[in-house]
C-alpha cells in the first residue's frame, strides 16, 4: 500500500514541478520575455474557461458549490487572523503584507495537484476554492494593497461573470452543450500548462529580502495553512476527495497575483516584501507539498 501511495505521489507532484521548472529556466534564459502575454491570455480567456469547465464538469451540486465556497471563506478568515498575529509580532504592516498569507496559490498550483490526486471530482471541488480566491484577489487583495475599496476591478473581472454563469448552470441543472465543454476543456488544460510555466518565469525574477522575517512568514503560510485546513475538515466532518482537495488548496504557497497587485497599488518596500514571501514559500513548497500530498492520499483517499 505504501509503495502504491509513493508511486501515486510521484505521479501527482512531478508533472507540476517539472512544468514550473521549465518556466523557471526559460525565464532565466530569456529575461526580457514579456510574460504579460501569458498573464493577459490566462486572466481574460484561460482562467474563465478553466473555472467554467471545472465547475460544470461533473454537474457539481449547487448546494455543494455553496458549501465549499462558505468553507473556503472560513479558512481564509482563519488565515487572516493567523497572518495578522504573525505580522504584528514581526512589526510588519498587517494590512499591506497580509495577502501572501491570506490567499494561497490555489489557481496556478493547487488546481493541478487536485486534478492529478483526485481526478475530475477533486478538480471540481478545487475550482470552488479558486473561484472564491479569484474574487477576493480583485476585492479584498486590492483593498489591502491600495488601502481603498473600489468596485471597478471587480466589475472588470471576467472570471466573476463566468462564475455567475456557471452558478446558473449548476442551480438550474442545465446541461452544458458538448461543443462548449469541449472548447473550454482544451483551453482549460492549456491554461494549466501556461500558468504553471508563467509561475516559473515569475520566480526567476523575484528577489528575497529580510530573509529571517521572510522565512517566518513563508512557514506561516506553508505550515499554518494545512493546520487550519485540517482543523476545518475535522470540524465539518469532510472525507474523501472533498477533504483532500480542500487540504491541498489550504496548503499552497503564496499566490503570485498578490505581488502583481502590490506592485500596482502598494509602495516598493511592501511589494518587495511580498515578492520575497512568494519566492521563499514557493521554493520551500518543493519540500512541503510532497508531504501534503502524501498525507492527503493516505488519510483522504
Amino acid at each position: 500500500m505504501q509503495i502504491d501511495i509513493i508511486i501515486k505521489l510521484f505521479e501527482v507532484v512531478f508533472p507540476v514541478f517539472f512544468i514550473i521548472g521549465l518556466g523557471y529556466f526559460f525565464g532565466k534564459k530569456n529575461p526580457n520575455f514579456d510574460s504579460n502575454i501569458i498573464t493577459g491570455f490566462a486572466g481574460k480567456i484561460g482562467v474563465p474557461c478553466l473555472l467554467f469547465y471545472s465547475l460544470t464538469l461533473n454537474h457539481l451540486d449547487f448546494n455543494i458549490f455553496l458549501k465549499f465556497a462558505g468553507i473556503t471563506l472560513i479558512c481564509i478568515g482563519l488565515f487572516a487572523i493567523m497572518g495578522m498575529v504573525v505580522l504584528a509580532l514581526l512589526k510588519r504592516n498587517i494590512f499591506r503584507e497580509l495577502p501572501p498569507i491570506l490567499l494561497p496559490n490555489t489557481g496556478n498550483m493547487g488546481f493541478a495537484f487536485c486534478l492529478f490526486a483526485y481526478g475530475q471530482k477533486g478538480f471540481a471541488i478545487a475550482s470552488v476554492s479558486v473561484a472564491v480566491v479569484s474574487i477576493l484577489h480583485f476585492t479584498l487583495n486590492i483593498f489591502l494593497a491600495k488601502g481603498k475599496f473600489t468596485f471597478e476591478p471587480l466589475l472588470k473581472s471576467i472570471p466573476l461573470y463566468v462564475i455567475f454563469i456557471a452558478a446558473i448552470f449548476l442551480y438550474f441543472n442545465i446541461p452544458v452543450p458538448k461543443f462548449v465543454s469541449n472548447t473550454t476543456m482544451l483551453i482549460a488544460y492549456t491554461t494549466i500548462v501556461l500558468v504553471l510555466s508563467s509561475l516559473g518565469m515569475a520566480l526567476s525574477t523575484l528577489k528575497t529580502v529580510s530573509i529571517s522575517k521572510t522565512l517566518i512568514i513563508s512557514l506561516t503560510r506553508l505550515l499554518g495553512g494545512p493546520a487550519i485546513g485540517f482543523a476545518v475538515i475535522k470540524f465539518f466532518g469532510l472525507t474523501g476527495y472533498q477533504a483532500g482537495a480542500l487540504f491541498i488548496q489550504c496548503s499552497m504557497p503564496a499566490a503570485v497575483l498578490t505581488y502583481l497587485l502590490a506592485k500596482m497599488y502598494s509602495s516598493k518596500e511592501h511589494a518587495d516584501n511580498i515578492a520575497s514571501v512568494i519566492a521563499a514559500s514557493t521554493t520551500i513548497s518543493v519540500i512541503t507539498i510532497p508531504i501534503i500530498i502524501f498525507i492527503a492520499l493516505t488519510y483522504f483517499n
